[in-house]
């Protein structure tokens, strides 16, 4: 996930301002909240969370059925 440097606050705006962080969010999908100058949390819009996990399971998805082929003999043959 590519991190836009615009979207970075401090956490004490957050705190103080939720709403415009809640706006900036729905305008740009996500908001890095920086605690002691490093960044340490991600505000992400829930379809943009949802995108990312599906994403992912994919990811796996492809993985699990690439090993499933290239060793499918030796499974059939735990299987008996």
């Amino acid at each position: 996930m590519l991190v836009n440097t615009h979207k970075i606050i401090s956490m004490s705006e957050a705190n103080q301002n939720f709403s415009k962080i809640a706006k900036i969010v729905d305008e740009d999908k996500s908001v890095v909240i920086m605690k002691n100058n490093k960044p340490k949390y991600i505000l992400l819009d829930f379809e943009e969370f949802s995108k990312e996990a599906t994403s992912e399971e994919e990811k796996l998805d492809t993985i699990a059925n690439r090993i499933l082929e290239e060793n499918m003999e030796a499974f059939k043959e735990l299987a008996r």
